[in-house]
């Protein structure tokens, strides 16, 4: 992965609260894993960014190599990597999700 893509990334995770990369946006999601997770959001009330992975084939690897994370979708709270569609669904549940974004700040 380019330093460019790296950087790019980090600037994204730096710059949101509440990141999310993802195959399509949060208006429009185009795979289950990435709605499911835009729907856990949507449900604990958060701001968040989304990133289209299919818009940009670099993003889409280097964020793999940048959370050492083989799979998408991606969450970030405050700069923290979350997990994937599984992990963040089961902290929502769970009640952790909301302890993550209560320690940010965000809710």
């Amino acid at each position: 992965m380019s330093d460019d893509t790296q950087a790019r990334i980090k600037q994204l995770i730096d710059d949101n609260k509440v990141m999310l990369f993802m195959k399509g946006t949060k208006s429009f999601p185009q795979c289950g894993f990435s709605n499911a997770v835009v729907q856990v959001l949507k449900r604990e009330g958060v701001a968040f960014e989304t990133f289209n992975i299919l818009a940009d084939p670099a993003v889409r690897e280097g964020i793999k190599v940048f959370s050492n994370w083989p799979t998408l979708p991606q969450l970030y709270v405050n700069g923290k990597f979350i997990g994937g569609c599984d992990i963040t669904v089961e902290m929502h549940e769970s009640g952790e999700l909301r302890k993550e974004l209560a320690a940010a700040g965000l809710v």
